[in-house]
């Protein structure tokens, strides 16, 4: 859980605070599907993660499609 929290920390502060709002309100719950949408997702580049998270684009998976709206929540 300590590596995908590091991997959270991103070069735009935008995604930063969401990512520090979400393990805050839901980073000891996490089940393993949880987080390997959640590894996907920060493979992305920051750009195309904020994107998604900001609701400018969407994306078709619906692992990945439940993971960004619960980034969308916090």
């Amino acid at each position: 859980m300590g590596r995908l929290r590091w991997h959270c920390r991103r070069a735009l502060l935008e995604l930063d605070l969401v990512f520090q709002r979400f393990w805050a309100q839901e980073g000891d719950a996490l089940d393993e599907r949880t987080e390997a949408a959640l590894t996907r997702l920060l493979a992305l580049e920051d750009h195309d993660l904020w994107e998604l998270v900001s609701g400018r684009e969407d994306t078709d998976d619906p692992e990945l499609k439940r993971m960004v709206e619960r980034l969308r929540q916090v």
